[in-house]
């Protein structure tokens, strides 16, 4: 039997319709979609704007910048410090000597042309540590970068004369004295906060709070700025959270429990960005109001606010014991490799109640 008459007649010429319609289709489904939508790029260029020309192909928010060549060794990801803690559980570096390269940071930070603030309280007797404070600040302090020097005093006469690198100043902020060191302690945090908003915020972009009765004994630079730093306590970094003499009593506000804590951290070496170290100032001064306001005084007073603060506002940086040591009481371990912020020698007692 031979072939149905309607099968070449009629049939053949639907099929190849058929077949150029899908054709027809899939060509126009690849231009619409891999034109229009699978190529990232083709949906950049078309959210230009017309008539922007060249420069809406350029990054719009990123400031380009050409260093000078820099040679320095690889990083060794897989090479962590076997001795110490470099890195806290919520991923602050732990600044330790050999976790930084200084000339990369210098550059980085000259590129932003930061101005460094450091304030230092000399009140009554601590007047008497003011020069060395300054003369090793000179030497050792974000050397090479702007730097200025808030000194608060009830005594602005008595501020020695040192000579300051260009690019750094010093300014004399007169506040009143007090009549116990745990006041002048305490009322730091407000006056710190003040100034914060009265002229801080537009005169520096980081702050670094500072003890006055201590001195710079080796380099201390930009490798401690972030946006919120603290200081390992140099009598606590080894011990068990328990044995932390932070804030007991839960009736005040700067009170952690004893299951409760990351490090204890010192209140003689903190800060930050102008605006955390306000934050952390203006939070730490309204707590010790409300536990006046309660009858109770915490026990290590702006330190145990401070420790309070840090432990609910985790800082972006945590600087080794390094940072803050007393060699006289606590020796030269072999696992600090450099002393950089001590203590000057002195007796407590006598500078306190003088």
């Amino acid at each position: 039997m031979g072939p149905t008459p309607g099968y070449h007649l009629a049939g053949k010429p639907q099929y190849c319709s058929l077949r150029l319609v899908a054709f027809l289709l899939i060509i126009l489904l690849f231009v619409f979609f891999g034109a229009g939508v699978l190529s990232p790029r083709m949906l950049m260029l078309g959210t230009r704007q017309e008539g922007a020309g060249e420069a809406a192909g350029k990054p719009i928010s990123l400031h380009v910048v050409t260093l000078p060549r820099m040679v320095y060794p690889q990083p060794k990801v897989l090479t962590p410090s076997k001795d110490v803690l470099v890195l806290t559980p919520w991923l602050a570096p732990i600044v330790w000597e050999g976790t930084f390269n200084i000339d990369i940071l210098n550059e980085q930070f000259r590129v932003q042309n930061v101005t460094i603030g450091l304030t230092v309280f000399a009140i009554k007797k601590y007047m008497v540590f003011l020069k060395l404070f300054l003369e090793t600040a000179e030497e050792h302090f974000m050397v090479g970068h702007k730097v200025n020097y808030y000194v608060f005093t009830d005594r602005p006469a008595d501020v020695p004369r040192v000579p300051l690198r260009g690019g750094r100043r010093l300014l004399v902020l007169e506040v009143p004295g007090a009549a116990r060191w745990q006041d002048v302690s305490m009322r730091r945090m407000e006056m710190i906060g003040s100034f914060c908003a009265q002229r801080f915020l537009r005169e520096v972009d980081f702050l670094v709070c500072a003890d006055v009765d201590m001195r710079f004994r080796d380099h201390v630079g930009v490798e401690i700025l972030s946006q919120l730093f603290g200081t390992l306590h140099p009598g606590f970094y080894g011990a068990a959270r328990e044995a932390f003499t932070y804030e007991r009593r839960p009736q005040s506000r700067a009170h952690i429990p004893r299951d409760q804590g990351d490090f204890y951290y010192m209140g003689a070496f903190f800060g930050g960005s102008v605006a955390e170290v306000h934050r952390l100032t203006t939070a730490c001064h309204q707590a010790m109001m409300a536990d006046w306001a309660n009858g109770i005084e915490a026990v290590w007073h702006d330190e145990s606010h401070l420790n309070r603060y840090l432990l609910d506002h985790k800082p972006t940086k945590v600087l080794s014991p390094e940072y803050m040591w007393d060699e006289q009481l606590l020796g030269w371990p072999a696992i600090m490799k450099k002393l950089r912020y001590v203590a000057v020698p002195k007796d407590h007692q006598e500078i306190r109640h003088r």
